[in-house]
C-alpha cells in the first residue's frame, strides 16, 4: 500500500531525488577519502544511505553493493528498539556488527548518526554507513570457523560516540582484539567522519529548499518507485515457478530451492525446500538471503532507478527458520556471500521461461582471498584479495570478462597490493574458452599467481565456489568454466585456511560465466573477434562454435 504524499510535478521531484542521491554520493566519497583499508578506499566494499524519521530508505550511495539493498531499515529497527528516537541526541552514533541485525556477518559494521535540525533540534531522519572491515579478531574472514564465536569481536548495539564524545573504551576494546588496529579504528573514525558530512549537507539541503519534514518527499520518492516497479512486475508472466539447483557446500553438495509466485503487479519468493546448515562458515543469514532476492528482481524490472524502500513493497521473500538461507545463531556465517551468491541465479533459472528476455545466465561470481601476515617492515597484515569471475551472458549481450557478479566490489591495483602486502603478483591472464559457449558467450574468468614475498609464513583463508557446479546457461547456452585454488601447483580446499611459506605461490583460476542461445547460432564475426582477442581458443572454436578458419 503506497503511503499519502504531497504532490511534486515531475520535474521538482526529478531534482530533489537527485540531490538527495549526491548527498549519499558525497557521503560516499568521504568514506573513500578518509578510510585507511584498501577494502573501502580501493574494493568500494561499503554502502551510504539516507533514511526519514521514520526510519524508511530514501537514497543510497551510487556505488553500494548489492548485498547491502533492504539490509539498513532492518538495522535502524534495532537500533532505535534499543536507542528510541526520543532519547537520541545530536552527536550520538549508533554501530553494530551482529550478523542477525546487520548484513549477515561480523565483518561488516553498521554505523547510524541521527540528524537533528539547527534550528528547533528536532529529528529530521538518519545516516547511515556500513563498511567491511580489515579485521575484526578470531580466526578472520573465511570459512573455517565451526561456530559464530570463533569468528571474532561481536558488538552489540551500542553508541559509538555520545553527544559528539567518542566512545574510546569502545575503540580500545575493538584494537585490542584485532590484528591490524590501525587500519580498522581507521576505517571506524572514517564512518563517524563520512555521516557527520552527510547529516550536515541533509541539512543543509532541507534549508536550502524550506523542508521542514522529510516524509512527503520520502513519500513520493518510495511511491513513485513502488509504481515504477509494479508495472515491470507487470511484464513478466503470472504464475508460480520453482528452481532447485545443488551447489558445493563442505562435506557434500547442498540444494538450494525456490517457488517464485507472480501475480499481476506483486512477486512472493520461497526458499522452502533449501537444505540446512553445515558447521563451518557459509551459512546465510535471513537479511543477506533477502537483500539478494531484492537486487534479482530489481536486475529484471527497473535496474536503472536509484535504490529506495519503495521498490521493495511489491516483493516478499521467505525462508524456513534453520536453513541455510536463514541461518540462526551459533552457526558461523563469515562467508555467507560464497552461498548467498547463488540466489539470483537460483532466482533466474525459475523465472527463465516467464522472462526469457530479462535474465542472465549465472556468473563465475567474485573470488574474495583473506591475507594474513607480517609485512617486510614489520607492519601486520590482514586484507582482502578481489578477483572476478566472468559475467554471465544476457539477451542479445555477452557477458563481460572478469567482471564480478552479483556483487560488484573492485580489485585493488596491482601496485598497491604489492605494496601494503608484501606480496608479488606474478601474472594476470584471461583463460580461453571458461566463458560458456552460446550465441551470447559468458564472460571469461581470470588467473591470478601471487607470492608471499614477506619473508614469514603467510595464512590464506579461501572462501571460492563454483568449484563443483559450473554457472548454468539458459536456452541452449553452455555453462562457464569451474573456479580452482592452488598452492605451488597444487589443487587446495577453496574453503580453507592455508598457509604460505617465504616463496609459496597461491594461483586463484577463476570460473566463467554461463553461455545463453545455441552457440551455433553465434556470428561468424564475433568468433573472429573472440579468437583474435584471445577469449576463445582454436580448438574451442571447432568444439564449441562448429568454426573453422
Amino acid at each position: 500500500m503506497m503511503d499519502e504524499a504531497k504532490e511534486f510535478d515531475a520535474v521538482s521531484l526529478g531534482i530533489l531525488w537527485d540531490r538527495l542521491v549526491s548527498i549519499t554520493d558525497e557521503i560516499e566519497s568521504t568514506l573513500v577519502r578518509t578510510s585507511f583499508s584498501t577494502i573501502v578506499s580501493e574494493s568500494y566494499d561499503l554502502t551510504v544511505v539516507v533514511l526519514d524519521r521514520k526510519g524508511r530508505l530514501v537514497a543510497q550511495g551510487s556505488h553500494s553493493i548489492p548485498v547491502f539493498i533492504g539490509t539498513a531499515p532492518r538495522t535502524l529497527k534495532y537500533m532505535l528498539q534499543k536507542f528510541p528516537p526520543e532519547t537520541l541526541m545530536p552527536g550520538d552514533v549508533i554501530c553494530t556488527n551482529d550478523p542477525w541485525m546487520g548484513t549477515g556477518h561480523m565483518f561488516d559494521i553498521s554505523v547510524m548518526r541521527p540528524v537533528f535540525s539547527t534550528a528547533k533540534g528536532t529529528l529530521l531522519g538518519y545516516t547511515m554507513s556500513i563498511t567491511h572491515l580489515p579485521d575484526v579478531g578470531g580466526i578472520g574472514f573465511g570459512a573455517a570457523a565451526s561456530e559464530i564465536y570463533h569468528e571474532g569481536l561481536r558488538l552489540p548495539i551500542v553508541k559509538l560516540a555520545e553527544s559528539g564524545v567518542i566512545n574510546e573504551f569502545l575503540l580500545d576494546l575493538i584494537a585490542v582484539n584485532v590484528r591490524t588496529p590501525e587500519s580498522t579504528i581507521g576505517d571506524l573514525r572514517a564512518n563517524i567522519a563520512c555521516n557527520e558530512v552527510g547529516g550536515r549537507q541533509l541539512v543543509e539541503f532541507m534549508n536550502e529548499y524550506a523542508i521542514d519534514d522529510l516524509s512527503p518527499l520520502s513519500n513520493a520518492i518510495r511511491n513513485q518507485s513502488e509504481l515504477a516497479m509494479r508495472e515491470k512486475i507487470k511484464d513478466i508472466r503470472n504464475g508460480t515457478y520453482d528452481n532447485s539447483i545443488l551447489i558445493e557446500a563442505i562435506d557434500e553438495p547442498i540444494t538450494l530451492s525456490c517457488k517464485v509466485e507472480v501475480e499481476d503487479e506483486k512477486i512472493e519468493i520461497d526458499f522452502d525446500g533449501t537444505g540446512g546448515c553445515v558447521s563451518r562458515g557459509i551459512n546465510v543469514p535471513f537479511c543477506y538471503t533477502n537483500a539478494m532476492s531484492l537486487y534479482s528482481i530489481k536486475c529484471l524490472t527497473i535496474p536503472n532507478l536509484p535504490n529506495n524502500e519503495g521498490a521493495a513493497r511489491p516483493i516478499s521473500v521467505s525462508a524456513p527458520e534453520g536453513c541455510l538461507l536463514n541461518a540462526q545463531p551459533p552457526f558461523p556465517t563469515g562467508a555467507r556471500h560464497a552461498i548467498g551468491h547463488f540466489v539470483p541465479g537460483l532466482i533466474f533459472g525459475a523465472l527463465e521461461e516467464a522472462a526469457a528476455d530479462k535474465i542472465q545466465a549465472d556468473n563465475g561470481m567474485i573470488d574474495l582471498l583473506t591475507v594474513q601476515g607480517t609485512h617486510p617492515d614489520g607492519r601486520p597484515i590482514s586484507t582482502i584479495h578481489f578477483v572476478s569471475g566472468g559475467f554471465g551472458a544476457l539477451h542479445g549481450l555477452d557477458g563481460r570478462d572478469c567482471l564480478p557478479g552479483p556483487s560488484n566490489m573492485a580489485a585493488v591495483p596491482v601496485e598497491i597490493w604489492e605494496s601494503i602486502t608484501g606480496m608479488s603478483v606474478l601474472s594476470k591472464k584471461m583463460i580461453p574458452d571458461s566463458g560458456g559457449a552460446g550465441e551470447f558467450r559468458g564472460g571469461v574468468g581470470q588467473e591470478v599467481t601471487l607470492r608471499n614475498d614477506t619473508g614469514k609464513p603467510m595464512t590464506v583463508l579461501s572462501m571460492g565456489n563454483r568449484t563443483e557446479f559450473a554457472a548454468p546457461g539458459y536456452n541452449k547456452g553452455k555453462p562457464g568454466a569451474l573456479r580452482e585454488h592452488q598452492i605451488n601447483g597444487k589443487t587446495i580446499n577453496p574453503k580453507g585456511a592455508h598457509v604460505l611459506a617465504p616463496l609459496d605461490t597461491i594461483t586463484l583460476r577463476q570460473a566463467g560465466g554461463g553461455g545463453i542461445g545455441d552457440p551455433r547460432m553465434r556470428e561468424k564475426k564475433k568468433i573472429e573477434r573472440d579468437l583474435a582477442l584471445g577469449l576463445v581458443s582454436k580448438e574451442g572454436a571447432e568444439r564449441d562454435y562448429g568454426y573453422n578458419a
